[in-house]
């Protein structure tokens, strides 16, 4: 972790979307860090691997600007390759433990746990930084079954001792309940992206999460 970072595992997590168009992207998560995001997730699904080193340096050099946290999605090969703050995997017991031995105890490592409280256990003991739960609702970006029940967030508030993270079809207005029921980070793509003002689509995520 570059020892200038303090990540807050608190806030509005920013995921980005499948753009091609680098500028656009670096705009855009330029106005969301604005706005008071805490942490940036590099995933680009489609990407070739040049445009997703290109893409994954300057993310990271803007996120350094604004002292928040840079972490890959899946890639320990680039994660490695930047030095990047961390990396975020499928929440598997084998994945999470891989991740923690190839990047050491200070990097930051999320898990996907979606609705099983299991793999949330799992991936604390395999040494996840956070876990990460959803979909909620219906995502513009993901394709998945929305089967994750609310009442998993306060369960998890109980039983896991991480930061948890909601994810899938966020919006300032449906975030609210898992706000209230303990939700430490709401990641957001789609919201931020596709808003017509981005950084005040982040600052109002960020309003709602500081009265936490």
């Amino acid at each position: 972790m570059n020892p200038e970072l303090k990540p807050t595992l608190a806030g509005l997590y920013l995921v980005t979307p499948d753009w091609d168009d680098t500028d656009r992207l670096l705009h855009v998560t330029q106005q969301a860090l604005l706005g008071g995001a805490v942490l940036v997730q590099y995933r680009h699904k489609t990407a070739s691997d040049s445009l997703r080193l290109l893409q994954a340096q300057k993310l990271q050099t803007l996120c350094r600007h604004y002292q928040v946290p840079f972490i890959v999605n899946d890639h320990l090969d680039l994660c490695l390759a930047l030095d990047a703050d961390g990396i975020h995997v499928g929440g598997t017991d084998a994945s999470v433990a891989e991740m923690r031995a190839a990047l050491g105890p200070d990097k930051i490592v999320g898990a996907s746990c979606y609705g099983d409280l299991s793999l949330a256990h799992a991936a604390q003991l395999a040494g996840a930084s956070y876990v990460a739960f959803g979909g909620f609702y219906l995502s513009r970006v993901k394709k998945y079954p929305v089967t994750t029940p609310f009442g998993l967030v306060s369960t998890a508030c109980t039983a896991i001792s991480l930061p948890n993270v909601v994810i899938g079809g966020m919006t300032v207005e449906n975030c609210q309940p898992l706000v209230e029921a303990g939700a430490h980070m709401v990641a957001a793509i789609s919201s931020i992206y596709l808003a017509p003002d981005p950084q005040a689509a982040a600052r109002a995520f960020t309003n709602l999460l500081e009265r936490r």
